[in-house]
């Protein structure tokens, strides 16, 4: 039971980051926390 328990809040903040990352991305800024819009180029990340 305890191995579900921590399982289901791993899985649960896992989702957690993968929705930040997602949105990161689509409001342009990369996985580094720069801004890739005013980079000039130098961001390799997208």
């Amino acid at each position: 039971m305890g191995t579900f328990i921590v399982g289901s809040i791993l899985l649960f903040l896992v989702g957690i980051v993968v929705r930040k990352m997602i949105r990161d991305k689509k409001n342009g800024k990369s996985h580094c926390g720069c801004d890739c819009n005013q980079c000039g180029g130098h961001c390799h990340s997208k």
